[in-house]
């Protein structure tokens, strides 16, 4: 059974500083003034980076001579500019969009074009000198926004280091679902049962073991975060730590039920978590519960938590259970061959002999969900012994099922 969530963390916004938004910049490549024909060029580049320390978008970028513009360059999205000039010393002059021939946002002295070389000259308003120059409101903005971007830079780094530690833990819930066949591909088919399951086991206990450490300390870090109380209840579900587990499980939900956008498939899972907690604890009427409280918030799987809700009750021996989920499912999705032989797999309890021709006598519903699921699935992995259980009571399996009929 796959119950991982496809959940992550998003990282938080940084502010933007108002006092020089701007508006779209001309397009690349534009300039003001060329050179003359002929005369000897040099080029100039550079970045314009904003009181916040963040790349300055939009404006023009102009190299004046006393109050002359000799040329001008427009600043693209990512704050960078380029062009090129006759050689000479200049004065750079960055202004907003819109903003009068007479006025500037700031200016650089004594910036040098050389002819055939490429003069790097990068504008940074968030220097002190600069600052200084900005109205003290505008300065206390500037403060406060640093101050908010310095602490979501700090807890976007710690949002990163949570979502690698998810990628790791979905890895290791589908290692653990896949580890009988691991057991198998390691020791050989013709390893004993008792070696595969030992290895089987090994493997669970190893990969359930390493989510609940990384989830132990994610959820430290990030206790507001449902995902990570939910993939804290499946590591400590598949340790068989129940208690824990439900406890987990039930913070998720509290987390997620009180958020601004609560998730339906986050609560649906962990309530089909707590499903097969209290199935596995023989506690069948919150089981029952709990599955269809994961349906109820989550109806699009309806099909697949009842089928899981029968595969728990069949590896626990609760046939009735198991009987009344695998209805549910086949109601959910009449097209799913499985629920169909766990239906007859938990009537066939109930078969008994005819003394008279030692055959078997199948319970009511029992030879219909047999033929149901051969119907569907021809050729399934359980097909050899479905026909097996119709032929030793007597029913004729059908030969004209085919394979892909579903």
């Amino acid at each position: 059974m796959k119950r991982t969530f496809s959940l992550w963390i998003g990282l938080l916004a940084l502010a933007a500083m108002p006092a020089l938004a701007q508006a779209p910049a001309p397009a690349a490549g534009q300039e003001a003034a060329a050179p003359a024909a002929g005369q000897p060029t040099g080029k100039i580049h550079g970045k314009i980076t904003n009181p916040t320390g963040a790349p300055q978008t939009g404006g023009t970028v102009g190299l004046n001579q006393g109050q002359k513009e000799i040329a001008s360059f427009p600043v693209d999205a990512n704050g960078d500019y380029s062009g090129s000039a006759a050689p000479g010393t200049y004065t750079l002059v960055y202004r907003t969009p819109g903003m009068p021939a007479d006025k500037d946002a700031d200016k650089i002295d004594n910036v040098k074009i050389v002819a055939g070389q490429d003069t790097a000259a990068d504008d940074d308003m968030s220097r002190e000198e600069y600052v200084k120059t900005l109205p003290e409101e505008t300065r206390k903005q500037l403060e406060e926004m640093k101050k908010h971007n310095s602490e979501a830079l700090k807890a976007n780094a710690v949002i990163k280091n949570l979502n690698a530690d998810l990628k790791t833990v979905t890895a290791d819930i589908h290692d653990a679902d896949t580890a009988h066949a691991a057991a198998v591909q390691q020791l050989g088919a013709s390893a004993a049962k008792t070696d595969v399951a030992a290895k089987e086991t090994e493997i669970k206990t190893a990969k359930y073991t390493d989510v609940v450490t990384l989830m132990t300390k994610d959820t430290e870090l990030r206790p507001q975060e449902s995902v990570l109380w939910a993939y804290l209840g499946q590591g400590q579900m598949g340790l068989k730590k129940y208690d824990e587990a439900e406890t987990s499980y039930k913070k998720a939900l509290e987390l997620d039920a009180a958020s601004k956008k609560p998730r339906p498939d986050i609560q649906g899972l962990v309530n089909a978590g707590l499903g097969e907690i209290y199935a596995r604890t023989n506690k069948v009427d919150q089981a029952n519960a709990a599955y269809d409280a994961a349906v109820k918030i989550d109806p699009t799987k309806a099909g697949f938590y009842y089928k899981n809700e029968a595969v728990i009750f069949s590896q626990i021996g609760n046939t009735d259970g198991q009987a009344a989920a695998a209805d549910k499912a086949i109601a959910a999705n009449a097209q799913d061959p499985i629920p169909y032989y766990l239906k007859g797999q938990a009537l066939i309890s109930k078969a008994t002999v005819d003394p008279k021709t030692s055959r078997i006598v199948l319970p009511p519903g029992c030879g219909e969900a047999y033929q149901k699921y051969l119907e569907l699935d021809p050729n399934g992995p359980y097909s050899a012994d479905v026909k097996g259980i119709l032929d030793s009571a007597g029913q004729k399996v059908n030969s004209s099922y085919k394979a892909g009929k579903k």
